[in-house]
C-alpha cells in the first residue's frame, strides 16, 4: 500500500506561483509514475501533469498548463513537486497527487492505483 500525502496549497493572486509537494511511502517510488490532476468545483476531475519513470523519464502537461506548470520528481526524496507559475482564477482546484504501479503514465485517472487526500489551490482575481 502506498500512501500518498500532499502539501503547498494555498491562496494567491493572479499571476502568483506556488509549490505543491506530495510526498510518497514505500520503497517502489522511483518505479512509479506521478501525476497531478485537479478538480474545480462543479467540475469532473482533469489532469494536469504526469513524470513517467525509468526509460520513459518524461513529463508531459495538459494543454493549458504547458509553460506554466513544471512537474518533477525526486526519488531519493520520494517526493513529486508541482511548481505552478503565473496562476489565474481558472486554477482554482483541488490538487490530486496520483501514483501508478507502473513506469508510465498517461493522463487517465482510471490508471492510477493510489491518490492522496488533496490540497485546495485557491486564486483571486
Amino acid at each position: 500500500q502506498v500512501q500518498l500525502i500532499e502539501s503547498g496549497g494555498g491562496s494567491v493572486q493572479t499571476g502568483g506561483s506556488l509549490r505543491l509537494s506530495c510526498v510518497a511511502s514505500g520503497r517502489a517510488f522511483s518505479s512509479y509514475a506521478m501525476a497531478w490532476f485537479r478538480q474545480a468545483p462543479g467540475k469532473e476531475r482533469e489532469f494536469v501533469a504526469v513524470f513517467s519513470s525509468g526509460s520513459f523519464g518524461a513529463s508531459v502537461y495538459a494543454d493549458s498548463m504547458k509553460g506554466r506548470f513544471t512537474i518533477t520528481k525526486d526519488n531519493a526524496k520520494n517526493t513529486v513537486y508541482l511548481q505552478m507559475n503565473n496562476l489565474t482564477p481558472e486554477d482554482t482546484a483541488i490538487y490530486y497527487c496520483a501514483a501508478r504501479a507502473r513506469m508510465f503514465g498517461g493522463s487517465d485517472s482510471a490508471a492510477y492505483d493510489y491518490w492522496g487526500q488533496g490540497t485546495q489551490v485557491n486564486v483571486s482575481s
